[in-house]
Order: structure tokens, then sequence, then C-alpha cells
């Protein structure tokens, strides 16, 4: 690739990512799955600790599984909003007027939860460490949420907190630990998103 070339692509691809929201309110028109499979299988070639790739990408379309999902999902976070997350984290939060109520994770077509592994089992049946995977499956949802704004679909980065109901519903196993939940889909035509403004490239590179 030419310089001249890099620099056009270079530009093309801030002016794109620039275009980046997040979405609350998600119709439930369906999205084509390769879409979806190709973005996670972009996400899969995020750099890791060791090359250990210790994430797993579970997508979840079955709306019964959703709603158990949602249900647990939104008893924690009544508990959260009702004081357990403190008065500074909640006076973060008003000027985006999140609740309790998570409606994305029933009305979006499909919903990606993201694990990370904390360890493997070896052959003798002898755990192994990885390393890095807080890096490691952050770079990689990254990864994900850009492929996924650039094949025209929306998603929402939602962090439950605790998420070990997830590790149950999804019947996961002892060595993954719930990282993200992620629906994706299409924006709700009344979908209203918050005037954010982001910060400059002034204001968060440093040259030396």
């Amino acid at each position: 690739m030419s310089p001249e070339d890099s620099v056009r692509r270079a530009a093309a691809l801030r002016a794109r990512m620039d275009e980046r929201r997040t979405v609350r309110q998600f119709a439930p028109d369906p999205v084509p799955e390769q879409v979806v499979r190709d973005a996670i299988a972009c996400a899969a070639t995020a750099p890791s600790g060791a090359h250990q790739q210790p994430w797993t990408f579970v997508l979840v379309k079955d709306p019964g599984i959703r709603r158990r999902i949602r249900e647990a999902a939104e008893h924690e976070e009544r508990i959260s909003y009702d004081g357990r997350l403190g008065e500074e984290w909640l006076a973060a939060l008003r000027p985006l007027g999140t609740d309790a109520v998570k409606t994305h994770l029933t009305d979006a077509p499909a919903l990606i939860v993201v694990f990370q592994q904390r360890y493997w089992l070896g052959e003798d049946g002898v755990k192994r460490k990885h390393y890095y995977v807080d890096e490691s499956v952050g770079i990689a949802v990254g990864m994900l949420l850009s492929a996924l704004h650039l094949s025209g679909l929306a998603a929402l980065v939602h962090t439950p907190s605790p998420m070990r109901f997830l590790s149950e519903v999804l019947e996961r196993p002892a060595n993954e630990k719930a990282f993200a939940v992620i629906p994706v889909g299409y924006p709700a035509a009344d979908c209203t998103v918050p005037d954010l403004v982001r910060k400059s490239l002034d204001q968060v590179l440093v040259e030396k």
C-alpha cells in the first residue's frame, strides 16, 4: 500500500468510526447471522498474551434464554440502582438516562456474551494459567465492536454486576467468567442517543 493510499484509508476509517454510537433501543428486525459470525471471527484475531486466545463468544438467539438473562440481569440491576452502585456512580449515569430496565436484552435479535477463560486444563487434567486475560479479552471486545459497526450493525456493551448468573444460564464451564453482554441489531425507529461529545485528539494524544 502506498503512503497516499494509507493516508486516505486512515482518514476514511477515522470518519467512519467517529459515527459509532452506543444504542439502547433496538428494532426486533433480524440481522444477517453471517455478519455477526464474521464480526466474532474478526474479534478472534485479536492479539493475546502468549497467543492463548482466552475468550469464548456465546451467540444467544433463543428468545427463552434471552428472557432468562434479562430477568436475572434486571434483578441485579435493581439492587445496584437501589444503592449498591453508590451515589458517585449513579450521578455519572444520570445524564445517560439508564435504569434497571434492560429491554435491549430481549429486543435485540442477537446477544453476544463474551467470556474470559481464566485458565485451561491440559490433557493431564492439570490447570494451566492464561496470561493477560483482561487485556486480551478487552482488545477482542473492542475489535468486535468495530467489526459490528463497520458492518452496519449497532451494539451496546452491558456489564451487569455481578455476572455469575450468565455462567449458570448459559451452562459455561468453571474456568470461564463472564466479561460483557453485547446486544446486536439495528436501532429502533424511535431510538434516542445521548448528545455526547468525544474528547479531541489533542486531549487524548501526548507526543514526546
